[in-house]
Protein backbone atom coordinates (compact mmCIF):
# COMPACT_ATOMS: atom_id res chain seq x y z
CA UNK A 1 0.00 0.00 0.00
CA UNK A 2 1.21 3.67 -1.18
CA UNK A 3 3.15 5.83 1.84
CA UNK A 4 2.07 8.40 -0.05
CA UNK A 5 -1.71 8.15 1.46
CA UNK A 6 -3.03 7.66 4.67
CA UNK A 7 -4.97 3.95 4.01
CA UNK A 8 -6.99 2.48 6.29
CA UNK A 9 -5.47 -1.25 6.37
CA UNK A 10 -2.14 0.33 7.20
CA UNK A 11 -3.47 2.05 10.19
CA UNK A 12 -5.21 -1.21 11.71
CA UNK A 13 -2.02 -3.44 11.24
CA UNK A 14 0.02 -0.67 13.12
CA UNK A 15 -2.57 0.16 15.72
CA UNK A 16 -2.97 -3.72 16.38
CA UNK A 17 0.01 -4.88 15.53
CA UNK A 18 -1.41 -7.71 12.99
CA UNK A 19 -3.98 -7.81 10.06
CA UNK A 20 -7.50 -6.38 10.79
CA UNK A 21 -10.42 -6.82 8.42
CA UNK A 22 -13.85 -5.75 8.29
CA UNK A 23 -16.33 -8.75 8.18
CA UNK A 24 -19.65 -7.02 7.14
CA UNK A 25 -22.75 -8.04 8.55
CA UNK A 26 -27.07 -7.36 8.12
CA UNK A 27 -28.67 -7.24 11.37
CA UNK A 28 -31.91 -6.03 9.58
CA UNK A 29 -31.96 -2.32 10.53
CA UNK A 30 -34.23 -0.35 8.16
CA UNK A 31 -34.21 3.85 7.11
CA UNK A 32 -36.13 6.51 7.33
CA UNK A 33 -35.90 6.95 4.18
CA UNK A 34 -37.43 3.86 3.58
CA UNK A 35 -39.60 2.97 6.14
CA UNK A 36 -42.14 6.61 5.75
CA UNK A 37 -40.50 8.72 8.08
CA UNK A 38 -38.90 11.09 5.16
CA UNK A 39 -39.62 8.82 2.68
CA UNK A 40 -40.05 5.58 0.89
CA UNK A 41 -37.95 5.10 -1.75
CA UNK A 42 -34.36 5.72 0.06
CA UNK A 43 -31.79 8.39 -1.44
CA UNK A 44 -31.98 8.27 -5.31
CA UNK A 45 -29.02 6.40 -5.92
CA UNK A 46 -29.56 3.34 -3.32
CA UNK A 47 -29.61 0.04 -3.76
CA UNK A 48 -27.75 -1.88 -1.66
CA UNK A 49 -26.94 -4.51 -3.71
CA UNK A 50 -24.84 -2.51 -4.73
CA UNK A 51 -21.88 -2.92 -1.81
CA UNK A 52 -23.77 -6.05 0.11
CA UNK A 53 -21.82 -9.10 -0.08
CA UNK A 54 -24.06 -11.78 -1.11
CA UNK A 55 -23.81 -14.36 2.06
CA UNK A 56 -24.56 -11.21 4.25
CA UNK A 57 -28.60 -11.56 4.86
CA UNK A 58 -30.31 -10.56 7.80
CA UNK A 59 -32.46 -13.76 8.02
CA UNK A 60 -29.07 -15.60 8.87
CA UNK A 61 -28.20 -14.74 12.73
CA UNK A 62 -25.78 -12.57 13.70
CA UNK A 63 -23.14 -14.86 15.39
CA UNK A 64 -23.69 -16.77 11.95
CA UNK A 65 -22.76 -14.27 9.71
CA UNK A 66 -19.42 -13.02 11.49
CA UNK A 67 -18.79 -16.84 11.99
CA UNK A 68 -18.73 -16.97 8.51
CA UNK A 69 -17.04 -13.75 7.24
CA UNK A 70 -14.13 -13.89 9.72
CA UNK A 71 -13.50 -17.75 8.18
CA UNK A 72 -13.21 -16.42 4.93
CA UNK A 73 -11.34 -13.30 5.79
CA UNK A 74 -9.03 -15.42 7.92
CA UNK A 75 -8.83 -17.86 4.88
CA UNK A 76 -8.41 -15.38 1.79
CA UNK A 77 -5.94 -13.06 3.29
CA UNK A 78 -4.64 -14.33 6.73
CA UNK A 79 -6.73 -11.85 8.77
CA UNK A 80 -6.25 -12.63 12.96
CA UNK A 81 -8.68 -9.53 14.56
CA UNK A 82 -11.55 -8.51 13.10
CA UNK A 83 -13.93 -4.99 13.03
CA UNK A 84 -17.78 -6.02 12.52
CA UNK A 85 -19.02 -3.68 10.24
CA UNK A 86 -23.01 -2.90 10.46
CA UNK A 87 -23.31 -1.57 6.96
CA UNK A 88 -26.70 -1.90 5.12
CA UNK A 89 -28.98 0.86 5.88
CA UNK A 90 -28.95 2.90 9.07
CA UNK A 91 -27.36 1.19 11.91
CA UNK A 92 -28.38 3.38 14.82
CA UNK A 93 -31.98 3.56 14.29
CA UNK A 94 -33.91 1.73 16.36
CA UNK A 95 -34.34 1.32 20.49
CA UNK A 96 -31.40 1.64 22.36
CA UNK A 97 -31.35 -1.48 24.24
CA UNK A 98 -32.26 -3.11 20.74
CA UNK A 99 -28.83 -1.64 19.26
CA UNK A 100 -26.85 -2.75 22.63
CA UNK A 101 -27.82 -6.35 22.18
CA UNK A 102 -26.84 -6.18 18.46
CA UNK A 103 -23.05 -4.48 19.83
CA UNK A 104 -22.56 -6.68 22.35
CA UNK A 105 -23.40 -9.72 20.53
CA UNK A 106 -21.03 -9.09 17.79
CA UNK A 107 -18.27 -7.67 20.38
CA UNK A 108 -18.31 -11.32 22.00
CA UNK A 109 -17.51 -13.19 19.13
CA UNK A 110 -14.00 -14.45 18.72
CA UNK A 111 -11.06 -12.47 17.59
CA UNK A 112 -13.90 -9.08 17.45
CA UNK A 113 -11.97 -6.19 18.62
CA UNK A 114 -14.61 -3.54 17.59
CA UNK A 115 -16.98 -2.41 15.76
CA UNK A 116 -17.95 0.02 12.57
CA UNK A 117 -21.56 0.79 12.40
CA UNK A 118 -22.72 3.10 8.92
CA UNK A 119 -25.76 5.14 9.55
CA UNK A 120 -27.40 8.64 9.25
CA UNK A 121 -26.22 11.86 11.03
CA UNK A 122 -29.97 12.19 11.95
CA UNK A 123 -30.17 8.83 13.64
CA UNK A 124 -28.35 9.60 16.49
CA UNK A 125 -28.34 11.24 19.65
CA UNK A 126 -27.48 11.20 23.28
CA UNK A 127 -28.55 8.14 25.01
CA UNK A 128 -26.56 6.35 21.62
CA UNK A 129 -23.72 8.15 21.36
CA UNK A 130 -23.44 7.30 25.87
CA UNK A 131 -23.96 3.30 24.58
CA UNK A 132 -21.05 3.58 22.05
CA UNK A 133 -19.18 5.96 24.29
CA UNK A 134 -19.53 2.82 27.23
CA UNK A 135 -18.75 0.11 24.24
CA UNK A 136 -15.52 2.43 23.06
CA UNK A 137 -14.06 2.14 26.89
CA UNK A 138 -13.30 -1.43 25.65
CA UNK A 139 -13.35 -1.42 22.26
CA UNK A 140 -12.25 0.26 18.76
CA UNK A 141 -15.87 1.94 18.01
CA UNK A 142 -16.44 3.73 14.56
CA UNK A 143 -19.45 5.59 13.71
CA UNK A 144 -19.55 6.38 9.92
CA UNK A 145 -21.84 9.01 9.45
CA UNK A 146 -22.92 9.41 5.44
CA UNK A 147 -21.95 12.65 4.64
CA UNK A 148 -22.38 12.66 0.81
CA UNK A 149 -21.77 16.13 0.18
CA UNK A 150 -21.70 19.75 2.32
CA UNK A 151 -23.65 21.17 -0.10
CA UNK A 152 -27.28 21.51 0.51
CA UNK A 153 -28.79 22.04 -3.03
CA UNK A 154 -26.94 18.44 -3.44
CA UNK A 155 -28.91 16.85 -0.51
CA UNK A 156 -31.55 18.26 -1.63
CA UNK A 157 -30.84 16.80 -5.51
CA UNK A 158 -30.39 13.13 -3.82
CA UNK A 159 -33.33 13.58 -1.56
CA UNK A 160 -31.52 12.46 1.69
CA UNK A 161 -33.44 14.38 4.04
CA UNK A 162 -31.23 15.64 5.90
CA UNK A 163 -28.81 19.10 5.53
CA UNK A 164 -25.19 19.79 6.34
CA UNK A 165 -25.81 21.28 9.57
CA UNK A 166 -27.03 18.10 11.04
CA UNK A 167 -24.01 16.10 9.43
CA UNK A 168 -21.99 18.94 11.83
CA UNK A 169 -24.58 18.52 14.94
CA UNK A 170 -23.73 14.67 14.91
CA UNK A 171 -19.53 15.06 14.60
CA UNK A 172 -20.00 17.82 17.65
CA UNK A 173 -22.24 15.55 19.55
CA UNK A 174 -19.59 12.42 19.11
CA UNK A 175 -16.72 14.09 19.18
CA UNK A 176 -14.49 13.64 22.84
CA UNK A 177 -16.31 10.69 23.72
CA UNK A 178 -13.38 8.19 22.68
CA UNK A 179 -15.63 7.48 19.62
CA UNK A 180 -13.42 7.23 16.23
CA UNK A 181 -15.88 9.09 13.73
CA UNK A 182 -15.96 8.55 10.11
CA UNK A 183 -17.45 10.68 6.76
CA UNK A 184 -18.77 9.20 3.33
CA UNK A 185 -18.58 11.23 0.60
CA UNK A 186 -19.71 11.17 -3.06
CA UNK A 187 -18.10 13.06 -5.76
CA UNK A 188 -19.65 13.50 -9.02
CA UNK A 189 -22.99 14.12 -8.39
CA UNK A 190 -24.36 16.53 -11.96
CA UNK A 191 -24.97 19.50 -8.88
CA UNK A 192 -21.34 20.23 -8.04
CA UNK A 193 -18.79 21.35 -10.48
CA UNK A 194 -14.92 20.56 -9.87
CA UNK A 195 -13.88 23.10 -8.35
CA UNK A 196 -16.79 22.52 -5.92
CA UNK A 197 -15.99 18.66 -5.17
CA UNK A 198 -12.22 19.29 -4.62
CA UNK A 199 -13.45 22.13 -1.86
CA UNK A 200 -15.42 19.45 0.34
CA UNK A 201 -11.63 18.19 0.98
CA UNK A 202 -10.65 21.65 2.57
CA UNK A 203 -13.87 21.94 4.51
CA UNK A 204 -13.25 17.96 5.71
CA UNK A 205 -9.71 18.61 6.65
CA UNK A 206 -11.05 21.18 9.45
CA UNK A 207 -13.32 18.70 11.30
CA UNK A 208 -12.41 16.61 14.03
CA UNK A 209 -13.30 13.42 11.61
CA UNK A 210 -10.84 10.44 11.78
CA UNK A 211 -11.89 8.62 8.71
CA UNK A 212 -13.48 9.17 5.32
CA UNK A 213 -14.66 7.37 2.29
CA UNK A 214 -14.52 8.87 -0.80
CA UNK A 215 -17.34 7.27 -3.83
CA UNK A 216 -17.60 8.48 -7.28
CA UNK A 217 -20.72 8.59 -8.11
CA UNK A 218 -22.57 5.49 -10.09
CA UNK A 219 -25.41 4.60 -11.49
CA UNK A 220 -26.85 1.45 -10.71
CA UNK A 221 -30.20 -0.18 -11.27
CA UNK A 222 -33.55 -0.36 -9.50
CA UNK A 223 -32.95 3.13 -8.19
CA UNK A 224 -34.32 6.89 -8.87
CA UNK A 225 -31.60 7.76 -9.97
CA UNK A 226 -31.21 4.71 -12.77
CA UNK A 227 -34.59 6.55 -14.27
CA UNK A 228 -33.34 10.27 -14.18
CA UNK A 229 -30.37 8.98 -16.27
CA UNK A 230 -32.51 6.85 -18.31
CA UNK A 231 -34.61 9.97 -19.07
CA UNK A 232 -31.45 12.69 -19.11
CA UNK A 233 -28.20 10.98 -19.08
CA UNK A 234 -25.46 13.58 -17.46
CA UNK A 235 -21.59 13.48 -17.15
CA UNK A 236 -19.73 11.09 -14.77
CA UNK A 237 -16.32 10.42 -14.23
CA UNK A 238 -13.82 8.62 -16.83
CA UNK A 239 -11.17 6.42 -15.39
CA UNK A 240 -8.71 8.92 -15.97
CA UNK A 241 -10.30 12.02 -14.30
CA UNK A 242 -11.10 10.02 -11.62
CA UNK A 243 -7.46 9.35 -10.86
CA UNK A 244 -6.74 12.69 -11.14
CA UNK A 245 -9.74 13.97 -9.34
CA UNK A 246 -8.59 11.89 -6.57
CA UNK A 247 -4.97 13.11 -6.37
CA UNK A 248 -5.88 16.28 -6.14
CA UNK A 249 -8.82 15.92 -3.48
CA UNK A 250 -6.40 14.16 -1.19
CA UNK A 251 -3.44 16.63 -1.56
CA UNK A 252 -6.41 19.09 0.00
CA UNK A 253 -6.98 16.57 2.61
CA UNK A 254 -6.12 16.88 6.20
CA UNK A 255 -2.71 14.02 6.55
CA UNK A 256 -4.46 13.32 9.74
CA UNK A 257 -7.61 11.57 8.14
CA UNK A 258 -7.10 7.86 7.26
CA UNK A 259 -8.33 6.93 3.77
CA UNK A 260 -10.75 4.12 4.31
CA UNK A 261 -11.82 3.68 0.69
CA UNK A 262 -11.26 5.53 -2.49
CA UNK A 263 -13.58 4.54 -4.88
CA UNK A 264 -17.28 2.50 -5.32
CA UNK A 265 -17.05 -0.86 -6.70
CA UNK A 266 -21.01 -2.43 -7.87
CA UNK A 267 -21.41 -5.31 -9.03
CA UNK A 268 -21.66 -5.33 -13.33
CA UNK A 269 -24.97 -6.89 -12.97
CA UNK A 270 -26.28 -3.66 -11.56
CA UNK A 271 -23.83 -1.02 -12.71
CA UNK A 272 -25.17 1.26 -15.13
CA UNK A 273 -22.09 4.35 -15.26
CA UNK A 274 -19.93 5.18 -15.17
CA UNK A 275 -18.56 1.25 -16.74
CA UNK A 276 -14.98 1.58 -16.23
CA UNK A 277 -14.06 -2.32 -16.79
CA UNK A 278 -11.56 -2.37 -13.74
CA UNK A 279 -11.18 -4.61 -11.13
CA UNK A 280 -10.61 -3.39 -7.79
CA UNK A 281 -7.03 -4.59 -7.27
CA UNK A 282 -6.31 -2.78 -10.77
CA UNK A 283 -7.97 0.49 -9.75
CA UNK A 284 -5.56 0.02 -6.49
CA UNK A 285 -2.55 -0.40 -8.37
CA UNK A 286 -3.40 2.95 -10.96
CA UNK A 287 -4.27 4.66 -8.06
CA UNK A 288 -1.16 4.49 -6.28
CA UNK A 289 0.61 5.19 -10.15
CA UNK A 290 -0.74 8.17 -10.37
CA UNK A 291 0.46 9.29 -6.87
CA UNK A 292 3.97 8.29 -7.91
CA UNK A 293 3.95 9.75 -11.25
CA UNK A 294 2.92 12.72 -9.89
CA UNK A 295 4.89 12.96 -6.96
CA UNK A 296 1.54 13.77 -4.74
CA UNK A 297 1.44 13.24 -1.17
CA UNK A 298 -1.59 13.66 0.82
CA UNK A 299 -2.11 16.94 2.67
CA UNK A 300 0.04 18.27 0.64
CA UNK A 301 -1.54 21.66 0.20
CA UNK A 302 -4.22 21.01 2.94
CA UNK A 303 -4.94 25.00 4.24
CA UNK A 304 -7.27 23.94 6.68
CA UNK A 305 -6.82 24.01 10.51
CA UNK A 306 -9.09 21.46 12.83
CA UNK A 307 -12.05 23.35 14.76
Amino acid sequence: MSSRYNAFGPYLKKKFETIVYKVNVDAGFTCPNRDGTLGVTGCIYCNNDSFRPSKCKPETPLAEQIRTGTAYLSLRYKAKKFLVYFQPFTNTYAPVRELERFYTEALSQPSVIGLAIGTRPDCIDEEKIDLLQRLAKNHFILVEYGLQSIYDKSLQYIARGHDYRTFLDAVTMTKDRGIHIGAHIIVGLPTETRDEMLAMADEISGLPLDFLKIHQLQIVKDTPLAEMYREGPFYTFTYDEYLDFLVDFIKRLSPDIVLQRLFALSPDNILIAPNWGKSRQEIIRDIEERFTERNAVQGSECICYRR
